[in-house]
């Protein structure tokens, strides 16, 4: 089990609560595998969830290798009991699309939006997507769309809504986010990241127009060299 409370608590703290009229969007990033991403986006997920005024949404954006679902399930006296699958998008828009199409057993179309669902957990607190992977066969593609619509839909529904992206060197969700989202924060594992992967990460968000909120270090007792400290500045 991780518990970064504190932690979470801090980075809360400089981001600010959530506007009262209006729900912001979340997303975590970072330029390699490995770098604690979920991990951090579940625990500041879980914060914000007990803190907010209405429910707060967990993304689990890394459609092809999930595990957000799983990993709370796994933890029930820190989450709660996991509720019954309900659809993850209220109008039937979606953040992603699969090409060819995914056709039922009828034979006829389904849209990308039905293959992703959402969970509940901390008494209806959080909600947890799964992407219904299995649906898939050989062939099918699944693709990030870069468009505002989910997102200005889900505002609707929530306090906070926290992205999980993919690491950047295995898929670009990220930066195609990045112009819809609020803001983003790179996770970067301490001493084990190349120098210049955050810093190419943070100017291919930028350039897009994404924002960059910091850095958060999974190492508390990490000292971040002098780029890092320019970066989060």
């Amino acid at each position: 089990m991780v518990d970064l409370t504190s932690e979470m608590g801090g980075l809360w703290a400089a981001l600010g609560p959530a506007p009262a009229h209006r729900a912001r969007v979340i997303q975590f990033a970072s330029a390699a595998s490995g770098e604690g991403v979920s991990t951090v986006a579940r625990e500041f997920a879980r914060l914000a969830a007990v803190r907010a005024r209405k429910p707060v949404w967990l993304i689990d954006g890394d459609l092809t290798q999930q595990g957000q679902l799983e990993a709370i399930a796994g933890e029930p006296d820190r989450f709660g009991q996991i509720g019954k699958p309900a659809r993850a998008s209220p109008d039937g828009s979606s953040f992603f699309v699969v090409t060819p199409r995914v056709t039922g057993r009828d034979g006829k179309p389904v849209p990308s939006s039905r293959l992703l669902t959402a969970r509940s957990c901390l008494g209806g607190r959080l909600w947890v997507t799964h992407f219904h992977m299995e649906a898939l066969r050989s062939g099918h593609r699944v693709e990030t769309v870069g468009e505002p619509r989910y997102w200005d839909v889900m505002r609707q529904h929530a306090d906070t809504i926290v992205i999980d992206a993919p690491a950047a060197d295995r898929n670009d969700m990220s930066i195609i986010l990045a112009p819809f989202v609020d803001m983003t924060v790179l996770v970067v594992r301490a001493e084990s990241t190349a120098a210049n992967e955050p810093v190419i990460l943070r100017d291919e968000i930028e350039a897009v127009g994404g924002r960059i909120a910091g850095v958060v270090m999974n190492r508390s007792t990490y000292r971040a060299p002098g780029f890092l400290q320019r970066l989060t500045g």
